[in-house]
């Protein structure tokens, strides 16, 4: 997920999608801590599509109150 497919969404996608991410972390979360979690690097990118996200989010609200 890069951010020119996130400015394309709209708010409410991207809320969905944050939603999901939190999803997929906390159940690759809950894979490391049981030591069923086979690939490490997919919490790092759950992590940083979360943050792509609410970046985008952010840029659409401050954009909207302008």
């Amino acid at each position: 997920m890069n951010a020119k497919e996130l400015r394309d969404k709209t708010p409410d996608q991207l809320r969905e999608d944050l939603t999901t991410l939190k999803k997929q972390q906390f159940n690759l979360r809950f894979q490391a801590a049981t030591g069923q979690l086979e690939n490490p690097a997919q919490m790092r990118k759950a992590r940083r599509d979360a943050a792509r996200v609410k970046t985008i989010l952010n840029e659409k609200a401050q954009a909207a109150a302008e």
